[in-house]
């Protein structure tokens, strides 16, 4: 049994079914995978059914466009990033029960299959719309095959669906000066025939079953995007798209249309079902004693909340969610996560550059996991929460456990001698049989930080009590009360690998084994016998290293290069000054000269000062670039252009007469400008 009043024989937990068309980020992993995964292994833990249902979504548009760019097909595109998704979801421990992919035979026909009977039912709105068409290419444009200039900020890259500059969601007719990308050329309106899902006929029920239903239940961020899509009023939504890329529509007259991405994707999670479970997938979806429950980001509320939902309802068979516990976004050193930035920490990255250390990135998300607002990560809150948290909390605890135990009874679990126990004993004991049912209901409330939380306060307890009772004094007084501590400090390390398991697999696994202890049932923590007395007890090893300020660098260094590379990819020149008559750019006198001796102004990292051979005799010139070039005597010989006429002034004590021409590239570098021929010392630049 759980803890909460809601019985279910079995629970089927799904995860947004992140694109194949990149690997996967800490943003994925926090807002969703990990608390889903937390979720999955704690009911499993405490008996229940479960079948944890993740798979790559290989349809739609940005699939189509990273393979245009690669000069590659679709397919090539999914196969090579639903591997690295995988295997990285693997290794980190997400623990699916299967992670397929929607381009799989199994999910056409599924796919299809449900489209056609909503279609025969009547279920769907046929509408003749006006969309652009490239007539070059032949083709009709999905919103993102056209760009064009944002009318809100001008930005001349906006996207038919959204402005990237300023966030604004567009529709491509919005577009200024649209364009297509397949052939460069201005599209055309053309009539083209889709099916709709008539949501606005859904508005009632949904309104029920959302906002009177579920108000209390789901979390207040979802609840309040459904209620504010409710209250500006439901439209019908297309469910087919002119492309070539997806499930095909299922219709002799639909030729070149495949499904919506947004339709075919959610459907993946049935398909997935009938995979891994064959003929019984029924009781997963159809069965009123099956809770449903989707692990999703805040940017897919409305597409488990309303879309999917009506389209359940609409096949009339299957189970409504009981739960879409949505969390926010997580952002990346005070700046938002992004795939096309680069801006990112990538999952398959950190496995490679932290090997073994799965658990401290699981632990940092879920300690910092933004459930109610959007959260921050940094490498240093990484470090910290590692070391000040995992290694110093937690790890320590067990560390003077076992080694402890080992020194002073050669490895073997000593008696328990409660006889000899006081008053700190027995209210260890009371408050340590709290922890699962705390726990417990954190986790089914969706309150995994909170759950986390609890179990880092476990292990502040066994830090508190072995303290307290300071066995390593006790030993030479006491035997039986040295017994005692250990005995009930071994106790809490084993309830603390059953309640550890969900967040920490790894971790709990390798505290099993130092114990020798074999997983029990959630059930079973909280009590004060899980090791028998006289078990030998394996070799203790450190659960977790210290994490070094090196390691980090290297990290910020990576984001520091990104962040510059974002910069420089963005760069556009100086918006041009103002017109100024000829007469008046003729009043500046710019010549060429060439430069004698050169060398730094002395208390002034910023200046080098020049002797330039004019051509009428010499004269000194002080420039601000001595930070591009760190060697003055390099430049002796250089011919450069400068202004002549300029009145003279004083830096750092040296007159300066003259101005020296310089342009600033787009890194922020100052190139002296030159001419490319030699010419005579003195002559005019015009």
């Amino acid at each position: 049994m759980t803890y909460t009043h809601q019985e279910a024989k079995r629970y089927t937990i799904t995860s947004a079914l992140p694109y194949a068309n990149g690997p996967v980020h800490i943003g994925h992993l926090a807002g969703v995978y990990v608390p889903a995964d937390v979720y999955a292994r704690y009911l499993r833990s405490a008996g229940e059914e479960v079948l944890f249902i993740g798979g790559s979504d290989e349809h739609g548009v940005p699939i189509t466009i990273k393979a245009r760019k690669e000069g590659c097909t679709p397919q090539d595109i999914v196969d090579r990033y639903h591997t690295i998704i995988k295997d990285s979801f693997k290794e980190f421990g997400i623990s699916f029960d299967i992670y397929s992919r929607t381009s799989c035979l199994e999910h056409h026909k599924t796919a299809a299959d449900f489209f056609k009977k909503l279609y025969d039912e009547g279920k769907f709105v046929e509408k003749v719309s006006q969309q652009y068409y490239d007539e070059e290419a032949h083709q009709f444009l999905a919103d993102r095959y056209i760009t064009g200039t944002c009318p809100k900020c001008g930005n001349e890259h906006a996207y038919g669906d959204q402005c990237e500059a300023c966030g604004t969601s567009l529709n491509a007719t919005d577009l200024i000066n649209p364009k297509s990308m397949l052939s460069g050329a201005k599209p055309v309106l053309k009539e083209t025939r889709h099916w709709f899902l008539p949501l606005d006929q859904d508005e009632a029920w949904l309104r029920q079953w959302i906002l009177e239903k579920h108000q209390k239940d789901w979390k207040s961020n979802v609840y309040g995007q459904c209620k504010s899509w409710i209250d500006a009023g439901l439209q019908p939504r297309a469910v087919t798209r002119d492309l070539d890329w997806g499930v095909k529509v299922p219709l002799a007259d639909a030729e070149g249309k495949v499904l919506y991405v947004w339709f075919d994707a959610p459907i993946g999670y049935i398909s997935f079902t009938k995979q891994a479970c064959g003929s019984d997938w029924e009781k997963w979806w159809k069965s009123q004693d099956t809770q449903l429950v989707h692990f999703i980001g805040k940017d897919n509320i409305v597409f488990h909340c309303i879309i999917f939902p009506a389209m359940l309802k609409a096949e009339g068979s299957f189970i409504l969610p009981t739960n879409v516990p949505a969390n926010e976004f997580l952002n990346l050193e005070g700046n938002k996560i992004s795939t096309s930035r680069n801006w990112a920490v990538w999952l398959h990255e950190y496995l490679r550059d932290f090997p073994g250390k799965q658990d401290v990135l699981r632990y940092t998300l879920c300690s910092n996991a933004p459930e109610t607002k959007d959260n921050d990560f940094t490498w240093k809150d990484f470090q910290l929460k590692n070391n000040s948290e995992l290694v110093s909390i937690l790890g320590n605890f067990v560390n003077r456990t076992l080694v402890l135990t080992h020194k002073f009874y050669e490895g073997k679990v000593p008696a328990a001698h409660q006889e000899v126990w006081t008053d700190v004993e027995r209210d260890v004991v009371k408050e340590m049989s709290t922890f699962p049912e705390r726990i417990g209901r954190s986790i089914e409330g969706y309150r995994f930080r909170e759950a986390l939380s609890e179990l880092m306060n476990l292990a502040r307890l066994g830090n508190k009590y072995l303290t307290e009772t300071e066995p390593w004094k006790l030993i030479k007084t006491d035997e039986a009360r040295t017994a005692a501590s250990l005995n009930l400090s071994l106790q809490i390390c084993a309830n603390l690998a059953i309640l550890a398991a969900p967040f920490l697999p790894f971790s709990a696994e390798k505290l099993n084994h130092m114990l020798d202890f074999k997983p029990c049932s959630w059930h079973s923590a909280g009590g004060i016998d899980l090791l028998p007395e006289g078990v030998q007890l394996n070799a203790p090893e450190l659960l977790f290293e210290k994490i070094e300020d090196s390691a980090i660098e290297v990290q910020m260094k990576r984001l520091e290069d990104i962040k510059r590379q974002n910069e420089l990819n963005n760069w556009q020149p100086a918006t041009v000054k103002p017109t100024v008559a000829f007469d008046d750019f003729g009043k500046i006198d710019i010549r060429v000269g060439t430069v004698l001796e050169c060398s730094k102004v002395p208390k002034a990292d910023k200046l080098l000062q020049f002797k330039i051979d004019d051509g009428m005799g010499t004269r000194t010139i002080v420039s601000g670039i001595a930070k591009f070039y760190p060697d003055p005597q390099a430049l002796v010989g250089r011919q450069i252009c400068f202004i002549a006429n300029f009145a003279p002034r004083k830096l750092k004590g040296v007159e300066s007469q003259g101005m020296i021409l310089s342009a600033e590239d787009r890194d922020g570098r100052l190139v002296l400008l030159s001419p490319s021929d030699i010419v005579t010392p003195g002559c005019s630049v015009g």
